[in-house]
């Protein structure tokens, strides 16, 4: 099967479509600036903002007054794009994010918790955002729904589930890609970290000193080359190769010698049949952070030594973006391919040992070949190659996953034995005891080193969400601490324990409410049946958060704590 790109939407601080977005990069105008929109109390700092307020973007979108998260006002407009461009009815939806409804829980916090404003609360979880994007889509055709969530690698691992599902057939035609909008919640939680810039980025240079963060949304829709052709589209190009790895070094920095970017890069390569040599341009991570730019500068090294193509990151326009990164980047990538020419890394002055050397100002050159990176927390690295030519991809065969070990783990019976004190001391509760149901499967199974480390939940580790948030609005955004923010992703578990184990597969998490475990092994199934992996290890997770249980007691739900890991292997 050759997989064609028939539809791109994009929204971000250079542009509400992909003309004005083409336009910007044309014409080297970044998006990065002071703030307007975010009311945070840390102004200082320059963000690659959507110049538009909730309510300017209602009126953009063309919808009322319901409640509607920021994530999903930015997903609606690029999904209509790239749906509109495409000219075609799709059944599968994937949408990556993290943020979610985190907007407006920063905003009802306080309503929450006196019982006001409880129609808002739904809207935090991450499925819901993509969900109030799919209400506003008018198409009852959908059957597939996802929401993967893996930190900042999230919409590229959207774009390449949705590849899976239409080569073993179950997607017709995909929509593809990831949303996300800045937070009070992101904006201190990087700032804990202490990689903001309190100037305009600066990526690979040598005095780079951080990112600036950015919102938007980035889809591609996807069909089968033959699709596309018997109904007449215009193909912008091809999906032709793509892998998913984790760096297993750290929950936030990545390794010196970008192991997992590198083993990406070359998975996407081996899928395309390609050799390093026939990459014309790499749309880089290049977040301009000290450590992201030389661990992603090692593994473009060793990956393509003295044979460099051409490198940029186009974050110095649009601000790090996130989960809706890969999504925003993948367009770019699809725009540089149509149009032929290679985006400026803005803001370069000079280069360091160990870095290396981007292009520094728009080229026009014709693309054959494009290579993608999105690398996240937890070191899950993802990484996608655009073409300009179609590429065959073996078919699936009919394969099933079976649960060969499964472990639930309901209280702290056992969990010294799995976890030390020094492993368990920024743990909460539940997460130890996920860790050390995952840790008694892995023994019990045999299989010491899974294939894939996937996590299905419906709130994440909300225990440190929320006392990030409490203690971010208690003390007016000032002395945080970083461990809950670092703990707050979705993926915490599902990297946590690939670090843990030092297992380099693929990693990534669901965040589809009660749907989460459904993705997850459809995700499996789907990797199976193409011979990608035989066996993985499934951890459902989820915690109950007093304070969080009494919002949701207002609509009359709850939270429910799991703690459950599972070892499935393939039929075959």
């Amino acid at each position: 099967m050759r997989i064609a790109v028939t539809g791109i939407g994009v929204v971000s601080a250079i542009g509400m479509n992909c003309t004005e977005t083409l336009q910007s990069l044309l014409d080297e105008r970044s998006g990065i600036g002071a703030m307007r929109v975010l009311g945070s109390a840390h102004a200082e700092l320059p963000v690659g903002e959507v110049p538009y307020t909730d309510s300017e973007l209602r009126v953009h979108c063309g919808i009322g007054d319901e409640p509607m998260p920021r994530t999903s006002l930015l997903g609606l407009l690029a999904a209509r794009e790239a749906l509109s461009m495409a000219g075609c009815t799709v059944d599968t939806f994937i949408s990556g994010t993290t943020v979610g409804g985190m907007d407006l829980t920063e905003q009802h916090w306080l309503d929450y918790q006196q019982g006001k404003a409880t129609e808002n609360i739904r809207l935090h979880e991450a499925g819901e955002s993509t969900q109030a994007i799919l209400s506003h889509l008018q198409n009852d055709q959908m059957v597939n729904v996802f929401t993967p969530s893996t930190a900042c690698s999230s919409a590229l691992n959207a774009i390449m589930l949705g590849a899976n599902l239409l080569r073993t057939g179950k997607a017709k035609a995909a929509l593809v890609g990831g949303a996300e909008s800045l937070s009070m919640f992101h904006l201190n939680g990087f700032n804990t970290l202490m990689i903001l810039d309190h100037q305009p980025c600066r990526p690979f240079d040598a005095n780079r000193a951080g990112l600036n963060l950015g919102e938007g949304a980035g889809y591609l829709v996807i069909e089968p080359e033959e699709e596309a052709i018997t109904r007449g589209a215009t193909i912008l190009g091809y999906l032709s190769g793509y892998a998913n790895t984790c760096d297993a070094f750290h929950q936030t920095a990545s390794s010196a010698d970008g192991k997992g970017a590198f083993l990406a890069m070359q998975g996407a390569l081996q899928m395309a049949g390609l050799q390093p040599n026939d990459i014309d341009y790499v749309n880089a991570h290049g977040t301009a952070t000290p450590n992201n730019d030389l661990s992603e500068s090692a593994a473009l090294l060793r990956l393509f030594g003295d044979k460099m193509p051409a490198v940029s990151s186009t974050k110095a326009f649009t601000g790090h973006t996130t989960s809706a990164s890969g999504g925003i980047e993948a367009v770019i990538s699809v725009l540089a391919l149509v149009h032929g020419f290679i985006p400026a890394n803005l803001n370069w002055s000079g280069t360091a040992e160990g870095l290396i050397v981007p292009v520094t100002h728009t080229t026009h050159k014709t693309l054959r070949h494009v290579l993608c990176n999105a690398f996240g927390f937890g070191g899950n690295e993802s990484s996608l190659i655009l073409s300009s030519q179609g590429i065959d991809l073996p078919a699936a065969e009919s394969r099933k996953p079976v649960a060969c070990c499964s472990v639930e783990q309901t209280d702290d019976s056992d969990v010294s034995i799995y976890i030390s004190a020094a492993e368990g001391r920024r743990m909460t509760p539940q997460m130890r005891r996920i860790v050390a149901a995952a840790r008694k499967v892995v023994e019990q199974s045999g299989i010491t080193m899974p294939e894939a480390i996937i996590c299905a939940t419906q709130w994440g580790c909300m225990l440190q969400s929320m006392r990030f948030l409490q203690d971010m609005l208690d003390s007016d955004e000032q002395q945080l601490k970083p461990t809950p923010f670092i703990q707050s992703t979705h993926n915490t578990i599902a990297s946590l324990i690939a670090i843990m184990t030092g297992n380099n597969g693929y990693n990534s998490t669901y965040a589809q409410g009660k749907q989460s475990l459904s993705c997850a092994m459809a995700d499996i199934e789907a990797q199976m049946s193409l011979g990608l992996i035989r066996n993985a290890l499934v951890l459902e997770f989820d915690e109950e958060v007093e304070v969080w249980d009494n919002v949701l007691a207002h609509i009359g739900d709850r939270t429910h704590a799991i703690a459950r890991a599972t070892m499935f292997v393939n039929t075959l």
